[in-house]
């Protein structure tokens, strides 16, 4: 297990070299061993898990079949070596992405379609060089958030490793290439005082969403985990709810689409509060009364990423359903009516994830410990709950003054 300089243990694979950047290698599932240098620690560790993630799902592929398949695809004689970034990207969406999430996939799709296929989309990609790659991200510095520049980044880096991997390119143009790493600002994570959050929940108690919003506020989950629960994740003897599964609606294919949660980090076992229980009991004693839609009666399938297999997620079984379509609601409606109670409650509007934020502010300023808060929150690493969450509110900073006053 790796250290940093002041002899801390970083995780394995992870070590600071004395010149302050950090290290992050593995051995590849063919024995090749892979390093790269970085210039904070959670570049490296972001870089370490997604290259062991798709090292570990990556399908290695002849040099023919992918020719022939493209050949097939377009019904001309393409020259392998004539091959451009956008037949590449539509090869690898299509076979070889298969194992990620929908949600995954769709955002790679986005980034790939926004940003890199403007630039190199019609190149060859045996003729794509670093400073191709740096466009791209230049292109964007002015007018996207940090976290969108490393999804963009993310992208083109797997597009073109799993081109290498296959004997379409001889070299990973994005060796050397970095991103800015300025993510998104403390400042621009929303989440409520304590004041608004009372504000919100007295206005919210009118409405028939009121305890999706609360039990986020009680449990920190992530939209789609909300969504896609079903009573079979709720147990209530020992008091817990697993997450294990998602749900979104894909409004291009108009259907629900099921996958599994957001990283393996995000399957998890939540511990419920008492308000967290009182909420979930209420809505199991309801569920034989609830309207359903026909559309129910349809099992989904999502790849279980913990044993590699398919899991059915049963819609009738769902523990949220909307009272007037007997469907459950949709990602964006959630958001799309969280405006109106904002406005309702004289605050500033927010969205379904500022929820996921608030629960987390308040959890620190309760003094819940930074790593409980991690598992907590299912994030792959406690950087990422420190760098995110641990801030200093308002209301935690006049607390603290009047702490100070008092032993004064």
């Amino acid at each position: 297990m790796g250290k940093n300089i002041k002899g801390r243990k970083l995780g394995k694979g992870l070590s600071q070299r004395k010149d302050g950047r950090f290290s992050a290698r593995f051995v590849t599932k063919t024995g090749k061993r892979v390093e790269k240098y970085f210039s904070t620690l959670q570049e490296a560790r972001d870089w370490l898990e997604d290259a062991k993630y798709e090292d570990k799902h990556s399908v290695m592929i002849p040099f023919q079949t992918v020719a022939d398949n493209i050949l097939s695809q377009d019904s001309a004689v393409l020259a392998f070596r004539e091959m451009t970034v956008d037949q590449w990207y539509d090869y690898w969406k299509n076979n070889l992405l298969t194992h990620l999430a929908p949600n995954s996939i769709r955002n790679k799709n986005e980034r790939y379609t926004m940003n890199i296929k403007p630039v190199i989309g019609n190149m060859r990609i045996i003729d794509v060089k670093p400073m191709d790659c740096i466009r791209v991200l230049n292109g964007m510095y002015d007018t996207y958030k940090g976290s969108t520049i490393k999804q963009t980044y993310i992208t083109m880096g797997a597009m073109f490793k799993a081109a290498r991997m296959n004997g379409v390119i001889q070299k990973h143009p994005m060796d050397g290439v970095r991103y800015k790493s300025d993510v998104k600002a403390k400042s621009e994570i929303h989440f409520l005082t304590v004041d608004e959050q009372r504000k919100f929940l007295e206005t919210a108690k009118r409405s028939h969403n009121f305890r999706q919003y609360a039990l986020i506020l009680e449990t920190g989950l992530r939209t789609g985990e909300l969504i896609g629960l079903t009573w079979d994740d709720i147990d209530f003897e020992n008091r817990t709810l697993t997450v294990r599964k998602t749900l979104e609606y894909r409004y291009k294919q108009t259907e629900w689409r099921a996958g599994p949660p957001k990283t393996i980090s995000s399957y998890r076992t939540i511990p419920l509060t008492d308000k967290a229980m009182e909420l979930l009991k209420e809505l199991y004693s309801e569920r034989d009364s609830r309207k359903l839609s026909e559309d129910l009666s349809k099992t989904l399938y999502y790849m279980d990423r913990l044993t590699g297999t398919k899991k059915p997620l049963v819609m009738k079984d769902l523990v949220f359903i909307n009272f007037r379509t007997g469907m459950p609601s949709k990602n964006s409606s959630y958001d799309t009516h969280l405006y109106k109670l904002c406005d309702e409650a004289g605050i500033e509007r927010f969205c379904m994830h500022a929820l996921r934020h608030t629960y987390a502010t308040r959890a620190i300023e309760r003094g819940v410990n930074p790593k409980a808060l991690q598992m907590l929150l299912g994030h792959s690493s406690l950087q990422t709950t420190m760098d995110t969450y641990v801030h200093v509110t308002d209301d935690s900073k006049r607390s603290a003054v009047e702490q100070f006053q008092k032993m004064a």
